[in-house]
């Protein structure tokens, strides 16, 4: 990254609050307290989630990852796939792959356990980012309103803001650009702070973007399917090894990766939207079994991969399961005032994409410089890192609509073609080509933003690190 390039218009430490400590929130953190940000990072979980499933690194992310001085560490931490293969009901492989191929991988493209890439990122800024673990955000006020009994926060009537309008509300918005006010915060735990930016980079069931911008109800797109992932013993013996078992409507799979001994588990289904807690595990596993309901018995019509009541088993059992939609997020704007969003608060490009890991990356160098490059100004800040990103988001969450779709075959014929085309792919001898197309629209979302250079801190004589109150590059 270059040491020229424009300015910040202050070197005046900040205070930023960000909620969320997965991807997004510490990416951010770390290069707010590169650029002198004084940064507190609150997370709901009492402690680091390390669950998760494999996600990708790929385009954009990897120069990123790169800059952030990362990349060694997720070369090191790499899932290590080898191969990845359709089973047939009785769990015998039918079509055998290189799982790059799978994961549409090329060049320099590496895939990594979500919760290792999570640890790798607290680990690079917990001495210099302050962490409130166990605890979440229940209100945000302007401070402009200070006198105000408005707060930013759920009312009995279920409306939000100021006079029911959903946002932070001021002269401009929160306090002209200069104003030494900032953000009134208030916590389920810890005492009342303020700060001079909210971020929520609090994934796609943001406390934030409800808090500031309204229920989610209005910006979620369902792709008519559900998802959920869980650890589970590793009975099959699968090494750096992922399976496939399709069915209409559904999507089965169970993987391995380097250094883990335990397996993951993966179920997909179609379905309309449906209506559940989500934060309530045990709703969730019961939609979870209606879906897989008889798969893989004896008694089930429709047959299917007989490890599938096994799975099932596992997933009540796991400590670590998820179940969400496949959604997207679609925003008009991602800023309100001195509150904005990140990641998949912002724009979730749901699990379907498989980018979702790489633009909260992204996303998190470009919010960051621009705040850096625009000094005093947020809202400036803020409308370039709109600017940057919109079109990167708009390639992706169009990649997501496609795969969703795709993810899940609509009858059994359409399985049985894919088998075919697969067990003869290797014997093609235009097998490479084709393995490019595969990936080629993958890439083309990956890689669809320039990064652009920002202004780089120099580190102080004598700091081991970017010290809180650095000089800046000319």
């Amino acid at each position: 990254m270059s040491d020229t390039g424009p300015s910040p218009r202050s070197t005046t430490p900040r205070t930023v609050l960000i909620s969320g400590a997965s991807i997004a929130g510490p990416a951010l953190a770390y290069w707010l307290h590169r650029y002198g940000f004084a940064v507190t990072v609150v997370e709901r979980a009492p402690e680091l989630r390390t669950g998760g499933y494999k996600v990708d690194i790929r385009g954009a992310a990897i120069e990123v990852a790169e800059r952030m001085g990362i990349l060694e560490d997720i070369r090191r931490a790499s899932t290590d796939m080898q191969t990845g293969a359709y089973v047939n009901d009785d769990g015998k492989r039918i079509a055998t792959l290189p799982a790059d191929i799978f994961g549409a991988r090329v060049g320099r493209d590496d895939e990594i356990m979500r919760g290792d890439l999570a640890r790798i990122l607290y680990e690079r800024t917990r001495a210099d980012v302050e962490y409130l673990f166990g605890d979440s955000i229940t209100s945000i006020t302007s401070a402009t309103l200070a006198t105000s009994t408005t707060s930013v926060t759920e009312r009995a009537d279920g409306r939000h803001g100021v006079d029911g309008v959903p946002g932070l509300h001021g002269a401009d918005g929160i306090g002209g650009p200069d104003s030494p006010d900032g953000v009134d915060v208030t916590f389920e735990h810890a005492a009342p702070r303020r700060f001079d930016l909210v971020v929520g980079a609090d994934g796609l069931h943001s406390t934030v973007r409800r808090l500031a911008f309204g229920p989610e109800e209005q910006f979620v797109r369902h792709l008519g399917a559900y998802i959920s992932a869980f650890s589970m013993p590793n009975e099959l013996g699968l090494d750096r090894e992922e399976l496939y078992h399709a069915l209409p409507g559904r999507l089965i799979c169970a993987y391995s990766s380097a250094g883990d001994p335990a397996a993951k588990g993966l179920l997909v289904f179609r379905s309309p939207r449906l209506s559940y807690d989500h934060r309530d595990p045990q709703q969730q596993l019961r939609l979870l079994e209606g879906a897989f309901e008889g798969v893989g018995t004896e008694a089930s019509p429709a047959g299917g991969w007989g490890r599938v009541p096994r799975m099932l088993e596992a997933a009540r059992e796991a400590g670590d399961f998820y179940f969400d939609g496949m959604q997207l997020i679609e925003m008009d704007r991602w800023s309100h005032g001195r509150v904005v969003l990140l990641g998949d608060a912002a724009h979730c490009p749901s699990p379907a994409s498989g980018q979702g890991t790489g633009m909260a990356l992204v996303g998190a160098y470009v919010l960051a410089g621009e705040l850096a490059a625009a000094g005093r100004a947020p809202e400036e800040a803020f409308g370039r890192y709109e600017t940057e990103m919109r079109g990167y988001v708009a390639v992706n969450h169009a990649l997501a609509r496609k795969f969703a779709r795709d993810m899940t075959a609509d009858t059994r014929r359409q399985i049985r073609f894919r088998h075919l085309m697969m067990r003869i792919l290797p014997y093609m001898p235009w097998k490479n080509l084709i393995a490019q197309k595969i990936a080629e629209d993958v890439q083309r979302a990956a890689q669809a933003i320039t990064l652009k250079d920002y202004p780089v801190p120099h580190r102080a004589a004598g700091t081991a690190s970017a010290a809180a109150r650095p000089t800046y590059a000319a």
